[in-house]
């Protein structure tokens, strides 16, 4: 079965990059520019894992995050930090909210970002 990659963010560069990348590496892709219509988008599609950026117009990917996992609907889908914030506290804090890693996107190219991925979705 096909898995389902939802890519919240917001610089269309970088989300065009990240959605090529695993649609070659056959997933099923949807994305969001910001942080309301991801949250929306987690509720509707339910995939298989978020690609969550931090710093989103509107609510920022800690809300996201935060509101994901109190919602008992969708609080079991694993969602992967992707950001630029890489200091301990926003690491600490985007693990401590639920997410099941942070990875700095300035640290991965896409296909490591692949392969950590394919170790989540088994």
């Amino acid at each position: 079965m096909i898995k389902k990659i939802l890519v919240i963010e917001d610089d269309k560069f970088l989300r065009e990059l990240m959605s090529k990348k695993l649609i070659t590496m056959e997933y099923d892709v949807v994305s969001a520019v910001d942080g309301e219509s991801g949250l929306a988008m987690i509720k509707e599609t339910k995939p298989d894992v978020v690609l969550l950026d931090l710093i989103l117009p509107g609510i920022n990917g800690f809300e996201v995050l935060e509101k994901a996992k109190k919602d008992p609907e969708i609080a079991n889908i694993p969602v992967i930090i992707l950001s630029n914030l890489g200091q301990k506290e926003d690491i600490e804090r985007g693990l401590g909210l639920g997410a099941v890693d942070f990875m700095v996107k300035a640290h991965f190219t896409p296909q490591e970002i692949v392969e950590k991925l394919k170790t989540i979705l088994g």
